[in-house]
């Protein structure tokens, strides 16, 4: 199906995992996010979001720029 449309499979893959990654670490109701917070004393979600969200938007953008290229 990847291979109908022109997108490059490991590519794609890629994609969705790290999606799948960056949105348990930044969503506030899942279940490592709670773990983590309760072990730590903290509050996960607003002590990590900042970094989550710089790794994210450089990722978005090799993303981006690698799925022009290839």
């Amino acid at each position: 199906m990847i291979n109908l449309i022109g997108l490059n499979p490991r590519l794609v893959i890629a994609t969705v995992l790290g999606g799948g990654v960056f949105g348990d670490h930044c969503s506030p109701i899942s279940d490592t996010t709670i773990i983590s917070s309760m072990a730590s004393a903290t509050d996960h979600v607003r002590t990590q979001l900042p970094y989550a969200l710089i790794a994210g938007g450089l990722v978005l953008g090799l993303f981006l720029m690698f799925g022009f290229i290839f």
